[in-house]
């Protein structure tokens, strides 16, 4: 297989490193020192830039083959056109002499095969720059990750490429989602101090764009409906390891946009728990939700083994305070009666039991607060998912500050900024939550690797054939 002659022939060539040089060297023969040193910097990073954009363009043209013919995943293409293609790399963007092949036949494609050995993203980014582009994007908006580039040097994607990028990258990841987890989880291992597993569902609405159809039936809807209609859910949920102190180890988050009864999610945190109980089948099971009957349904009856099922800690005391302010108000009877109750159901082994009955008195006391009967009803659903004091005394996790964080920092954070609002085909909004997941999991290095494998595709020469530029009229 044989090397382009352009990019031959450019290896002699490298004006950048040139510059660089020459740079440094005037620099360094200097005796007084420069007059800005940001500015020095900034020039200074330029030039590197375009030095290391100048060598990774070399390095990528030495990827082309310029042949009449090559064998492409068993199929034979024929060469059809030279031409320069510019390409995104880390340091920048950069311009190679590209060949491109195609097998004639009507509406096929022309595929470059450099692209193809080198792993070139979407045609586009070298593998290091669309890396390096998807970190910054999961994490800002496309405007914030553009200007951030901007203001860094070297790379410069445009807001609508970082915008892209991701959803490019979601797509083909979704193809392959179930084998790319299961690789995943294979290579991991359950922490070995690891004595309880938590595992929370929770959900954050999303604004989303509304359908037609949506739009027609808000017509009919008084004006309060209206502003809840744009809004779905989106799924979270975490599997978190704590040791015998009852201290978090580590955790790993899923993220889902908005679906039917969280199926895919479900699935999803069904496979990782089997797995991790087949490694460890001694492990501790807490189930934590709040007090959503989906959730309990799927955690309690016909999704996970069994195991504690506990109401959240900190949305039983959100509760407790609602009810509480319906009988007394605001002030300082009510902060009192607060305290107390919050404690007794903390640290007391009887402590729902307690709660449900001054709930009861107050429900009595105060007929006309219908919202105190309400959490009352909450009280006495739950009773049996509230052994607070009992947990407590076994080190395990009793509250879902973890999921709480989860839906703040893998949904929340990203994904309600001012003026976002959501595809109905979740396809951008699940690339986000489906990258995020995987960062704040501990696993996109490894996920990263295994998704840009995907773009490197096996180019073979057949043994007959000469390449064009050794090739020479008799």
């Amino acid at each position: 297989m044989t090397a382009s002659p352009n990019s031959i022939a450019s290896a002699s060539k490298s004006p950048a490193w040139d510059r660089l040089e020459q740079f440094i060297e005037a620099r360094r023969s200097a005796r007084q020192p420069v007059a800005d040193l940001e500015a020095f910097e900034k020039e200074l990073h330029a030039m590197c830039a375009l030095a290391e954009a100048e060598a990774v363009g070399e390095e990528l043209s030495r990827f082309d083959v310029a042949l009449p013919t090559v064998t492409i995943d068993r199929v034979m293409h024929r060469q059809v056109l030279r031409c320069e293609q510019s390409y995104m790399t880390a340091a920048g963007p950069v311009a190679v002499m590209r060949t491109l092949y195609s097998t004639r036949q009507d509406g096929e494609r022309a595929v470059c095969p450099m692209e193809l050995r080198a792993g070139v993203i979407e045609g586009y980014w070298t593998p290091r720059a669309a890396k390096q582009a998807t970190f910054v994007v999961t994490r800002l908006p496309p405007q914030e990750g553009e200007d951030l580039f901007a203001e860094l040097g070297g790379m410069c994607p445009s807001k609508s490429s970082l915008d892209r990028l991701p959803k490019q990258l979601s797509e083909r990841w979704e193809a392959g989602r179930i084998e790319y987890e299961q690789a995943l989880r294979a290579e991991e291992k359950v922490p070995p101090n690891a004595v309880s597993l938590a595992i929370s569902l929770d959900g954050v609405h999303l604004p989303m764009k509304d359908s037609p159809q949506q739009r027609q039936a808000q017509g009919q809807k008084n004006e309060e409906e209206k502003k809840s209609t744009g809004y779905h859910e989106a799924g979270c949920a975490s599997l978190s390891y704590y040791d015998a102190d009852g201290e978090r180890i580590s955790t790993i988050r899923f993220g889902r946009m908005p679906e039917r009864k969280k199926v895919t999610l479900k699935a999803m945190l069904a496979a990782e728990t089997a797995l991790i109980l087949a490694q460890k089948p001694n492990l501790r099971l807490v189930k934590i939700a709040d007090g959503a009957k989906d959730n309990w349904a799927y955690l309690s009856d016909i999704g996970l083994p069994d195991g504690e099922q506990v109401i959240d800690f900190y949305h039983a005391v959100e509760h407790l305070s609602d009810a509480l302010t319906a009988a007394y108000g605001a002030g300082d009877k009510r902060d009192a009666q607060f305290e107390k109750l919050r404690h007794t159901l903390r640290h007391d082994r009887r402590g729902a039991d307690k709660v449900i009955r001054a709930l009861i008195h107050l429900r009595d006391e105060h007929p006309r607060r219908k919202k105190v009967a309400t959490e009352l009803g909450y009280f006495r659903n739950h009773r049996h998912r509230m052994p607070y004091a009992r947990l407590k005394a076994m080190h395990l996790p009793m509250g879902s500050g973890v999921m709480e964080a989860s839906c703040k920092t893998l949904v929340t954070q990203r994904m309600k900024c001012s003026g976002m609002v959501w595809g109905h085909d979740g396809v951008g909004g699940q690339a986000i939550l489906t990258l995020r997941g995987l960062a704040q999991s501990g696993r996109f290095d490894r996920a990263w690797n295994m998704l840009a494998k995907t773009y490197v595709r096996s180019v073979t020469v057949p043994d007959n054939v000469v390449g064009l530029s050794q090739w020479r009229p008799r």
